[in-house]
C-alpha cells in the first residue's frame, strides 16, 4: 500500500511528546509486528491517535492482513458482539486495555499488544479485501463496509491530486483513525512522504493548540461540529502562520458557517476546502475547490478526479435539468466492494460494481456543482458520526421496556419523541452514554401519542412540526 522506503529519512509521525518517527522506523516497526501474524487473516485493531495504532494499520495493510478498525474505547458488549460475529484471529489494542480479553499475548511494542485468539475457526477472506469499517457510527449495528486495496489506492491518489499534497505537509490529527475521514488523512500523507502529528487532544483543549504551534502544523480536518466549536472558541482571532489548509467533511456545514470560514481563509491567505464522502466510497466523492468556497457557499462541489455523479428521479431516470432534486449516484474506482453483516460475507467479492446510490438527495447548478438537500434513508450524521434512526429506536425500546418512541431530526440534532414525560431526562442520558456523543445532539420531547397509520407504522411527517 505504501512504499515507505522511498521516504526513509523523512518524518512520518510525531507524537504529543515530540518524539519523531522516520519512515524507516515506521517501516521497521510495521515489519516486526507483521512477523507475528504468519498468515492472511482478520485482526481487530482498537485505534487511537498514537504511533502504536498507526504501526498496526501500516503493518496490516502492507502485509495483506485485514483489520477491522474500531475505537479503542468501544463499548465492551459491542466489541464482544463483533468478535462473536466475525471471529478475528488477533486483537491489536493498547497494552493498558489488554487485560480481561481471552487470548495469548504474542507481541508488545509501542504501547500496544497483539493478542492471538485460538478458540474459533476463522472465516475465509476475499483475496482483494483490505479493510473493514463500521457503518453505524455509534449504535452498534454489525454491518461493515468492505474496502479493497484498489479502493484505498484509487481514493488516495485522487485526494492527493486535488489537495495538491506533497512532502512538506504536516497534518495534525483531529479525527479518530477508525473514522473514514480520519483514515483518509493518514493514507494520503503517508502516500506522499508527509508528516502526521498524532494528537490525543481536541480542538477545545489548550494542549491541542500548543502542539499545533510547536510542530508547525500545516493542515487539519473537521466535521461540522468541529467548525462550530472553533467558531465559539474565537478561532478567527488566532495567529496560525504555519496553517495552509482547512478541510471539512462528515456532514453538511451550515451555509453561514461555511461562509465564515471561507471568508477567514481568503482574508488570511489559506485554503478552506469542503468535501463530501461516505465509507462506502472509501472516503471522498466530491470536493469544492478553495477558489469557489465563497461563490458556491453551501455546495459540496464537483466529483473528485476519476469519479462521476448522476442524479436519478423517482423512476431511476437521469436528471438533466439544473436545480432539480434527485437521488445522488456516484461512479468510481473508490466505490467499495459492498457490505458484510456476518462472517460469511467476508468472502464475498465486488457487489457494488463501481456504482453507489448514496441515499442523499441533491441538486446541481448550471456549472455542474452539486448541493445536498436532504437524505433519503433514515440516518443522521451527529458530529460526524453516522447514526441510524431505526437502530436508535430499537436501542431505546430494548433499554426502556414498554417505551413508545420515534426518532427523527436533522444532522447534529436528533429529535426523540416519547410518550412518558418523566423519562425524558433518562432517555437523553442513555443516548449520550450509549453513543458516546454530546448530549446536546439529542432533543427529547414528550408527546401525547406517537402518530401511526392503520398498519401501525409511525408517521414521521406528522412529527415535523416539532423539529424547530
Amino acid at each position: 500500500m505504501w512504499n515507505l522506503s522511498t521516504y526513509k529519512d523523512h518524518t512520518a509521525l510525531v507524537d504529543e511528546k515530540g518524539e519523531v518517527w522516520t519512515y524507516a522506523r515506521l517501516a521497521q516497526a510495521a515489519g516486526e509486528l507483521a512477523e507475528h501474524v504468519p498468515q492472511r487473516c482478520l485482526v481487530f485493531s482498537l485505534c487511537s491517535n498514537s504511533p502504536g495504532s498507526v504501526v498496526g494499520y501500516v503493518a496490516f495493510l502492507n502485509h495483506r492482513i485485514v483489520p477491522l478498525m474500531l475505537d479503542r474505547h468501544v463499548e465492551r458488549a459491542l466489541l464482544d458482539s463483533f468478535t462473536e460475529t466475525y471471529r478475528p484471529c488477533y486483537l491489536w489494542l493498547p497494552q493498558e486495555d489488554s487485560t480481561g480479553f481471552r487470548g495469548e499475548p504474542v507481541y508488545s511494542a509501542h504501547g500496544y499488544t497483539l493478542l492471538k485468539r485460538t478458540e474459533e475457526r476463522p472465516f475465509p477472506l476475499y483475496d482483494e479485501l483490505a479493510l473493514l469499517l463500521t457503518t453505524s457510527g455509534s449504535t452498534g449495528s454489525p454491518k461493515l463496509v468492505r474496502q479493497s486495496y484498489e479502493n484505498i489506492a484509487a481514493n488516495t491518489r485522487s485526494i492527493v491530486e486535488y489537495l495538491e499534497l506533497d512532502v512538506t505537509e504536516r497534518a495534525i490529527t483531529t479525527l479518530p483513525m477508525n473514522y473514514t475521514y480520519g483514515l483518509s488523512i493518514i493514507n494520503t500523507h503517508l502516500h506522499v512522504g508527509a508528516s502526521l502529528i498524532l494528537c490525543p487532544y481536541t480542538v477545545m483543549q489548550r494542549e491541542f493548540w500548543d502542539l499545533f504551534a510547536e510542530q508547525h502544523a500545516t493542515s487539519f480536518g473537521g466535521v461540522p461540529y468541529t467548525y462550530e466549536m472553533l467558531d465559539k472558541l474565537r478561532f478567527f482571532q488566532r495567529k496560525l502562520p504555519s496553517l495552509r489548509t482547512l478541510t471539512q467533511a462528515g456532514g453538511k456545514l451550515l451555509p453561514q458557517m461555511h461562509k465564515k470560514f471561507a471568508e477567514y481563509a481568503r482574508r488570511e491567505g489559506k485554503r478552506f476546502i469542503v468535501m463530501y464522502g461516505q465509507s462506502e466510497a472509501t472516503a471522498r466523492m466530491a470536493w469544492l475547490p478553495a477558489d469557489k468556497a465563497l461563490e458556491k457557499c453551501g455546495s459540496m462541489g464537483i466529483a473528485i478526479p476519476g469519479g462521476r455523479f448522476h442524479l436519478l428521479d423517482e423512476n431511476g431516470l437521469e436528471i438533466q435539468t439544473p436545480h432539480t432534486v434527485g437521488e445522488l449516484l456516484y461512479e468510481g474506482k473508490n466505490v467499495t466492494l459492498g457490505y458484510a453483516q456476518c462472517g460469511d460475507d467476508l468472502g464475498r467479492g465486488d457487489e457494488f460494481g463501481g456504482r453507489l446510490l448514496t441515499g442523499d438527495m441533491a441538486t446541481f447548478d448550471e456549472d455542474g456543482f452539486y448541493t445536498i438537500v436532504g437524505r433519503k434513508k433514515r440516518f443522521l450524521k451527529i458530529f460526524g458520526n453516522r447514526v441510524g434512526l431505526d437502530e436508535t429506536e430499537r436501542l431505546l425500546k430494548a433499554h426502556f421496556p414498554g417505551l413508545e418512541c420515534a426518532c427523527a431530526g436533522k444532522d447534529d440534532a436528533m429529535h426523540v419523541f416519547i410518550t412518558e414525560k418523566d423519562a425524558c431526562a433518562a432517555v437523553k442520558e442513555f443516548l449520550a452514554e450509549k453513543t458516546r456523543l454530546n448530549s446536546t445532539a439529542f432533543h427529547v420531547l414528550a408527546v401525547e401519542e406517537i402518530p401511526k397509520n392503520d398498519a401501525g407504522k409511525i408517521q414521521y411527517a406528522a412529527l415535523e412540526q416539532y423539529h424547530d
